[in-house]
């Protein structure tokens, strides 16, 4: 990403909009870290920016597959939360509205792209092992009572 780039992201008049997949496969999770900002290095769920003219289930696809490869079902809410990161100064710098969704996985494949810098499957009972946000640890067990009912 290119200064330009990272700069078009940040201190907006608005928030983003994004959104995010708990892929599950059996009793995995499937998580990717960051490669790039905000918080890159991070571990987190699959996602990314909503492009215009493309619904949000849409972009959760394709941001699925850009990242990991995993083709998924059709991704049913979970919910939307907020990611407001402030500067020293107590500035916005980032402020995305991310929508969060659940599905399974087509093909449990992982191949490396997009934006992530790594992928994997983590065991259910292992996510907090990877220093998640908290709100992402909510909505992981919030998405199977979603799968479940859904």
């Amino acid at each position: 990403m290119t200064i330009t780039e990272l700069d078009q992201r940040t201190f907006l008049p608005r928030p983003l909009v994004g959104v995010g997949a708990v892929v599950w496969h059996k009793d995995h999770v499937l998580l990717i870290q960051r490669g790039k900002e905000p918080h890159a290095g991070t571990w987190s769920l699959p996602g990314g920016a909503q492009e215009l003219g493309e619904t949000v289930r849409d972009a959760v696809c394709r941001e699925v597959l850009e990242e990991t490869g995993v083709k998924i079902s059709s991704p049913i809410l979970v919910d939307a939360v907020d990611m407001i990161s402030t500067n020293d100064d107590d500035k916005v710098e980032y402020h995305y509205t991310l929508i969060d969704f659940v599905a399974v996985a087509l093909n449990p494949d992982i191949t490396l792209g997009g934006d992530a810098a790594d992928a994997k499957w983590v065991s259910v009972k292992e996510v907090t092992k990877y220093a998640l946000w908290n709100k992402t640890i909510e909505v992981i067990a919030k998405s199977r009572d979603v799968l479940s009912s859904g």
